[in-house]
């Protein structure tokens, strides 16, 4: 069964992370960013893969160490369910409209680490309301 756990604890983030890439989209995601959780939750749905994940992090801070952090994870369980990848495409590609959105994808699961997200955020990081520091 192509599966992994991964546990990671640092200074600012404690995340468990389990994947189950031969799944049927079931996703149960506790990251404390909403918008995180949603996202994960999709990506498992249309993935049609299972995907866990309880992270707790110093989102009163910012939220970038849980989202990095439980990214990490993810990548990390995708290298180690994949194994030696025997059977899969390595490459593929991916644009979707939603609404006013387009959406574009390209994937390479050769087992090199690389990625690039490029998105405009609206809701501003906590440390925004506390004033001059």
């Amino acid at each position: 069964m192509r599966q992994a756990t991964v546990v990671r604890q640092t200074g600012e983030t404690s995340i468990n992370l389990t994947l189950h890439i031969d799944g049927s989209g079931q996703a149960d995601i506790q990251t404390g960013i909403g918008f995180l959780d949603h996202m994960l939750t999709l990506l498992a749905g249309h993935g049609l893969f299972d995907l866990s994940v309880a992270a707790q992090g110093d989102i009163h801070i910012d939220e970038h160490h849980t989202a990095e952090d439980t990214f990490i994870c993810l990548g990390k369980a995708l290298d180690q369910a994949l194994g030696d990848r025997r059977g899969i495409v390595r490459t593929a590609h991916s644009y979707v409209t939603m609404d006013e959105t387009l959406a574009r994808v390209a994937l390479d699961l050769s087992g090199r680490p690389y990625c690039v997200f490029e998105a405009d955020f609206v809701t501003p990081p906590a440390w925004a309301s506390w004033g001059p520091i």
